[in-house]
């Protein structure tokens, strides 16, 4: 289990200036990586027990999490 937070900025490194472009210009991809956001501190918050949780609470967060870094991959691949 990983203790390191998967920011958006970590995950795509060389899309950093896109994805604040992305976040100011397009309100469904602002919505999209804030919710990623949302979701990725609250399982860092889990992972870490601050926030302790059940199994399926997490696999589904993380599920949630998976399918919205597939669609701004998406973006940021068009």
């Amino acid at each position: 289990m990983s203790h390191v937070a998967h920011e958006l900025t970590d995950e795509f490194p060389a899309k950093a200036q896109v994805i604040h472009d992305l976040k100011t210009s397009d309100a469904h991809f602002a919505r999209i990586a804030d919710r990623y956001h949302e979701l990725n501190r609250t399982l860092h918050r889990m992972e870490t027990n601050v926030e302790p949780a059940d199994d399926f609470t997490m696999e589904s967060l993380k599920k949630e999490r998976l399918r919205l870094k597939d669609e701004i991959a998406g973006y940021l691949e068009a």
